[in-house]
């Protein structure tokens, strides 16, 4: 097992970006293999130029000097650092094309873990639009989905602040940890660490430069299932994420607006180009149910085993929640329309389509074209 050490020296090599990082780990094994290795091993690899393989053969001491205000930082309460190494490491964003080596966290490791929607727009939004990701956020985060988004002004400032108001939410930042961007967010930045987490794959130190933020882009939206892009021009970073999206494999939704709204004429192109039109939080979260198997691998959530017999009422067969373990009782082994969940349950379209989605994830239900869910076998 590598120390952490070993991974923040060869972060901090010169050259050595998240490609050429995930090569030598392929050729090396380690990042500790790489430090043991001879000035000529590093030059035969092909994979460093020269000032990585000065800083790599210089000495212990002058390497350790390199990571000190990171090893410092990680000492504060609430500061951790996740490796490619690490379970603990998002699943989805593991399979990006790129995936950031190390990613320095405040707050809740296991807030990664949880199925996440990236919320992004416009960083100057009229009223109606931070209404809505405002609003769009908290139902969300409610219906069990961790909302990610870069904790920039506008939209971005909007989600985290709706979904704090019911459930978790990531701010992925383009510079160290260290540091709040923009500094008017610190109270929310606070607040975001207590009730989920702040993450950077920038070593502390690193200021807000313009370079940084696409490749934040792509760590917002490749942490997710979707992307949702509340308010955009149409040149605007909240495009750039979800292109990145679209490149990753994952959902693109877009809220339409007036024709005559500059704020919309990026959301239109986007739909024009095969994003999904997003009306209500149900759209997102009917779309998104069919993609929850990616989760298998990452989420532990689920009850135990039950004995012979199966109902919600046979100890470690519910959920806990006695709202969800009434929704479940509804739901039968043979195929029920989400209507029918409804009517029988007395609760609400949006309050049974939170619980589906949330006893998806577990691992109970299943949801099935034509609007209908299945109870699974556990």
């Amino acid at each position: 097992m590598d120390s952490i050490d070993s991974w923040l020296i060869l972060h901090h090599t010169p050259s050595v970006g998240p490609v050429t990082f995930a090569r030598v780990l392929d050729h090396f094994g380690s990042p500790q293999t790489v430090l043991d290795s001879s000035r000529a091993s590093l030059r035969q690899s092909g994979l460093f130029k020269t000032a990585a393989i000065d800083f790599l053969s210089a000495s212990p001491d002058s390497r350790s000097r390199s990571i000190e205000a990171d090893l410092r930082w990680l000492e504060q309460e609430g500061a951790h650092i996740v490796t490619l190494g690490d379970e603990a490491y998002p699943a989805l964003l593991r399979e990006i094309d790129d995936p950031p080596p190390l990613l320095y966290l405040r707050g809740q490791v296991d807030a990664l873990s949880m199925p996440q929607l990236a919320m992004v727009g416009s960083r100057n939004p009229d009223t109606l639009g931070r209404e809505t990701a405002n609003d769009f956020a908290r139902q969300l985060a409610r219906a069990g989905l961790t909302i990610t988004s870069g904790m920039a002004l506008g939209i971005d400032t909007e989600a985290h602040k709706g979904a704090l108001k019911s459930g978790k939410t990531v701010a992925v930042t383009g510079t160290g940890l260290d540091r709040v961007y923009p500094a008017r967010n610190r109270d929310l930045a606070h607040e975001i660490a207590c009730n989920g987490a702040i993450i950077s794959e920038f070593a502390i130190g690193t200021e807000p430069r313009p370079e940084n933020f696409p490749r934040r882009n792509r760590v917002i939206s490749g942490l997710a299932l979707g992307t949702l892009v509340v308010q955009s021009a149409r040149k605007s970073g909240s495009l750039i994420t979800a292109r990145m999206a679209m490149e990753q494999g994952r959902e693109v939704f877009a809220i339409p607006g007036s024709i005559h709204n500059p704020l919309s004429r990026g959301n239109h192109l986007l739909i024009r180009q095969g994003a999904k039109l997003v009306e209500t939080t149900e759209d997102v979260v009917e779309e998104l149910g069919g993609m929850l198997h990616l989760l298998a691998a990452q989420l532990d959530s689920g009850p135990d085993e039950p004995g012979e017999e199966e109902g919600p009422e046979k100890a470690g067969v519910g959920t806990g929640d006695p709202t969800m373990d009434k929704v479940l009782a509804v739901i039968g082994y043979e195929v029920v329309l989400v209507d029918q969940v409804v009517e029988f349950s007395g609760l609400t379209t949006e309050a049974v389509s939170s619980i589906i989605m949330r006893l998806e994830i577990q691992g109970l239900v299943a949801s099935l074209p034509g609007g209908r869910v299945q109870r699974l076998q556990k």
